[in-house]
């Protein structure tokens, strides 16, 4: 069983590491996303950079690897009995590979499309919430930063009420719930200072045209 985890792990690093920003700004760009905004691999400064349909690929991309780390989990280790702790052990790895890419010098995003879903393949229950949370968030303040904290929060809760009596998922929950605040501690600092950028949807694609 530990050499079926190590796979499972590995898979989802290296899925981790193809990451949707760079790829698709590198593909059809011809740039590197990272040159430009906050220098994130992110979701949010590929919109800022670039706008319009492109965005989407990239939430497919981020989104696609997930999922499939996340399946590809569950079916390695189900046949030990731990298909959900598998699922969550790709979790924990593609969203590792996404936000430390060795692949992309370490540089990529911050998780949150990752982290969604997550909460899609384990628990809907969790991912409408977080979804809640994030537009709801989003509607009133027009920070991404501060939605994306606050939905990963809710992911950690949901985590600690569903999967209580499963302590490794919950823990895995608990581990990518810190991760993606951490990741945001930039993001938390200027929300604090009162210097984090707004985003507008509307707004952004009047400006590429």
């Amino acid at each position: 069983m530990w050499f079926a985890m190590f796979i499972v792990a590995m898979t989802g690093y290296f899925l981790g590491n193809l990451n949707g920003a760079v790829s698709i700004s590198t593909s059809l760009e011809n740039d590197d996303v990272r040159k430009h905004g906050s220098g994130n691999a992110g979701l949010t400064n590929f919109f800022r950079s670039y706008g319009s349909w492109r965005t989407l690929l990239v939430l497919l991309v981020d989104a696609g690897k997930t999922v499939l780390s996340c399946l590809a989990g569950k079916l390695i280790l189900q046949p030990f009995g731990y298909g959900q702790e598998g699922a969550m052990l790709g979790a924990v790895a593609v969203s590792l590979g996404h936000d430390f890419p060795a692949l992309l010098g370490f540089r990529g995003g911050k998780g949150i499309v990752c982290g969604f879903a997550v909460a899609l393949v384990i628990d809907w229950r969790i991912a409408l919430m977080i979804l809640a949370v994030f537009v709801t968030v989003f509607a009133i303040t027009r920070y991404v930063s501060l939605g994306s904290v606050l939905g990963a929060l809710i992911f950690g809760v949901g985590f600690c009420v569903f999967y209580a009596g499963q302590p490794w998922v919950m823990a895995g929950g608990i581990f990518l719930a810190v991760l993606a605040v951490f990741m945001h501690r930039s993001n938390i600092a200027r929300l604090m200072k009162g210097t984090e950028k707004k985003v507008h949807l509307i707004h952004r694609e009047m400006n590429k045209e």
